[in-house]
């Protein structure tokens, strides 16, 4: 799995870690702090919500454009820095509902959004195409779809521990330091700082292994290292077949990520908010940790031919067990007190474990020349998100609707679902994003024209803000329609695109040859 790739990948991977890091303890919390700080109802906070997801995923159009032009690695560099001063605007507190004023810390929240919006474009995307040109070269071009689901798992990484981080930095705010909850948002926010920090360490600290890589084509073939020998006619079939998977995967993220909204609404509202015994440790990161790590030493203990490696991989393997024993023995009778936020570190969890799952399984159909196109990969994922908001209608089958259940928690009788609903429709998410992220974009990496590589993974983006700024739909739908009328909406979606792949698979197929 991790064999035989470029040093470059672990630099550009862990530099990405730190970023999204930042990004997604802001974003575990922001839905919630929209509410709470600005007395916004749920589906102006997802308006806003979505928005500014939309332009975090549209604007790397622009940054591809212009790292065309200018370069890959400027780009990234100048986008850290106005990441960086985004977040620190949003860390400030200037007030909200709790003092009678909104007007200023509003217009402070936009001007944030904007400058974050803005730095991920010229950030993201680009690091993206600085991975996939380390593959350009014929020594570790067959290793391009492995390196993406391994630069992939590590954006997840950096998610995994996000929720935990934002819930925890909270509660030390309130606890420790006598905050109120409206402000100990900002401290959340100021963990998006710390993280961009460490990212531009990282990537300057490493940026001889990948320094070959910044520049944009049209500055390499000044220098003459670089050629375009693709027709017009080429170019143009590879041109319409990322517009079409572009078309199709935005009813995914449209589905995907209502986890930071309808999905968190639900979280916060259906779930029973005290969890005991064994899924109570489904809620604290260190137990993840440990699966995690029983996971890789696994691996590493059925493929390593050397003992000492399988030594080391079993000490890990039994200490990991012996961490998760202590752990259950400590569990307490009355069980812990849910927060929304924490069940958004279920599906970077997922990711990071079920990787090298699916690298070993799509690893053994190559070998036996059974392994799916990209975008076979594709459609199945949309049809795997599609089963998973089955499974979420049939489990809310008789739960209150969003506005039934505004009044039952006032009076007392609430009705709630088991927090495993969740937990096992993220579960299904991630599969379907396994076979279409991932995949997705090394399909773009590999298809793209070399001139218009930039712009290409740019695209990729504008799906997916598309995708996200769709989410609000979701946010409208909370209210006196039944849950599983909501959850059958992204059923539907989903199936109908997975339909519209398969039809069009012989062309998307043809534009890989």
């Amino acid at each position: 799995m991790f064999e035989n790739q470029p040093k470059g990948l672990y630099a550009l991977a862990i530099a990405n870690t730190g970023e999204r890091f930042g990004y997604y303890t802001m974003l575990a919390v922001f839905a919630l702090f929209l509410r709470a700080n600005f007395g916004l109802e749920p589906g102006t906070a997802g308006a806003i919500y979505s928005s500014f997801l939309a332009f975090v995923y549209f604007l790397p159009l622009l940054g591809g454009i212009l790292a065309d032009k200018f370069g890959y690695g400027k780009m990234v560099t100048i986008g850290i820095i106005i990441m960086f001063l985004g977040y620190l605007l949003l860390a400030v507190p200037l007030g909200g509902v709790d003092n009678g004023s909104t007007t200023l810390p509003m217009i402070a929240m936009i001007c944030a959004l904007v400058l974050i919006s803005f730095g991920t474009g010229l950030f993201k995307g680009n690091l993206q195409v600085m991975v996939g040109n380390l593959y350009d070269s014929p020594e570790y071009a067959d290793r391009r779809d492995s390196a993406f689901s391994i630069f992939y798992m590590a954006i997840n990484i950096g998610a995994m521990f996000a929720p935990t981080a934002a819930v925890k930095i909270m509660e030390f705010a309130q606890k420790s330091l006598g905050y109120s909850v409206n402000d100990s948002y900002h401290f959340a926010f100021m963990v998006a700082c710390a993280s961009l920090v460490f990212s531009i360490i990282v990537y300057y600290a490493c940026r001889p292994w990948f320094r070959h890589v910044e520049n944009s084509v049209k500055q390499s073939q000044s220098a003459g290292t670089v050629v375009d020998t693709l027709t017009p006619e080429q170019t143009k079939k590879r041109m319409v077949a990322l517009g079409l998977v572009f078309a199709v995967v935005i009813f995914f993220w449209m589905a995907f990520h209502q986890n930071g909204l309808t999905l968190t609404y639900f979280a916060n509202e259906f779930v029973n908010p005290i969890s005991t015994g064994v899924q109570s440790m489904a809620f604290d990161i260190v137990n993840l940790l440990m699966i995690v790590f029983i996971v890789y030493a696994l691996f590493s203990f059925f493929q390593s031919k050397a003992a000492g490696a399988k030594l080391i991989s079993a000490i890990v393997i039994i200490a990991s067990c012996a961490v998760l024993a202590y752990k259950y023995s400590r569990i307490s009778p009355e069980g812990i007190r849910l927060s929304a936020p924490i069940f958004q570190h279920f599906n970077p969890f997922y990711v990071v474990a079920l990787t090298p799952v699916s690298m070993a399984i799509f690893g053994a159909l190559a070998k036996n020349g059974k392994e799916p196109s990209a975008p076979r990969k594709i459609a199945y994922g949309m049809l795997v998100a599609a089963l998973a908001y089955v499974v979420m209608a049939l489990g809310c089958i008789g739960l209150n609707s969003p506005e039934q259940q505004a009044v039952a928690l006032k009076n007392g009788d609430p009705t709630y679902a088991s927090a495993n609903l969740l937990m096992g429709t993220y579960l299904i998410l991630t599969f379907g994003e396994l076979l279409l992220s991932p995949m997705g974009i090394s399909f773009v990496s590999k298809v793209a024209p070399p001139k218009y590589k930039g712009m290409m993974m740019g695209g990729w983006f504008v799906a997916t803000a598309l995708g996200n700024f769709l989410v609000s739909v979701g946010g409208f739908l909370w209210g006196s329609l039944p849950l599983w009328a909501v959850w059958s909406v992204f059923v539907a979606l989903c199936l109908i695109s997975a339909v519209f792949m398969f039809a069009m698979m012989k062309k998307l197929e043809d534009a890989t040859k």
